[in-house]
């Protein structure tokens, strides 16, 4: 099919004063294999950052190159299949669109922080009603930075202790006064809910998911492979007893 897809791009292209439209080449999406996995789903929308949507994407993708595990398998989850522009001008091709796709079951949901976290993003109904759905059927759901505004908007937080990014802690308050919140922590695990600071702490939150998941020797087998130093007990962190 892509052969005689792209077959028929360079027959237009050639053919002088050809006006018909060019095929439209349809979205691959992930693979899932056929051996027991997670599926793990990241929101994304225009503003998403960087560090908090690639920093868990890196560790968790990694994990198919590790034997003897359940490997996770990452994708994008937009309200769109159009590009998705990051905040910092990095242009990403969604996997899925919540609105409108049939989505996998979702093993991980994990919600980065985006630019209209604080504000617009919190009135997007759609948005805030997928994640709901999404988290209730979900193992984990994970948050980095103002990822947790989401989750505190879909009411997911109420009865467990979340943190957010550093300066954010106080708008954070103020606007979920009913909240439990820890800050001087970099993550905090309350039931199925793990929230971090975000930035490159996303990086210590997602490992830390991975210990869980597979053990300290995989974890930093992961860490190794990013060039990061791991050891749980050296990382503020937060596991609220169940």
């Amino acid at each position: 099919m892509r052969i005689l897809t792209l077959l028929a791009v360079l027959a237009c292209i050639l053919q002088i004063g050809c006006n018909e439209p060019l095929p439209e080449v349809a979205r691959s999406g992930p693979v899932f294999p056929e051996e027991p996995h997670y599926k793990v789903g990241f929101l994304i929308m225009d503003g998403v950052y960087n560090t908090e949507l690639t920093a868990p994407y890196d560790i968790f993708q990694h994990t198919k190159f590790r034997k003897g595990i359940k490997p996770m398998v990452p994708f994008l989850l937009a309200n769109t299949t159009e590009p998705v522009e990051t905040f910092e001008g990095i242009k990403l091709l969604p996997d899925f669109d919540y609105v409108r796709d049939s989505l996998p079951d979702i093993d991980v949901l994990v919600v980065p922080s985006a630019e209209h976290h604080l504000d617009t993003d919190l009135e997007d109904s759609l948005m805030i009603r997928f994640v709901q759905q999404a988290a209730e059927k979900a193992s984990f759901v994970t948050s980095h930075c103002d990822g947790a505004f989401v989750l505190a908007k879909a009411g997911l937080l109420d009865d467990v202790v979340s943190t957010t990014f550093p300066s954010d802690i106080e708008p954070y308050r103020k606007r979920f006064p009913h909240l439990s919140v820890m800050d001087s922590v970099w993550f905090v695990h309350d039931k199925k809910y793990i929230t971090s600071a975000g930035g490159a702490r996303s990086f210590e939150a997602a490992l830390y998911l991975c210990e869980l998941l597979y053990g300290d020797a995989i974890a930093r087998d992961l860490a190794r492979g990013l060039v990061i130093d791991w050891d749980l007990s050296q990382v503020p962190h937060q596991v609220i007893p169940q």
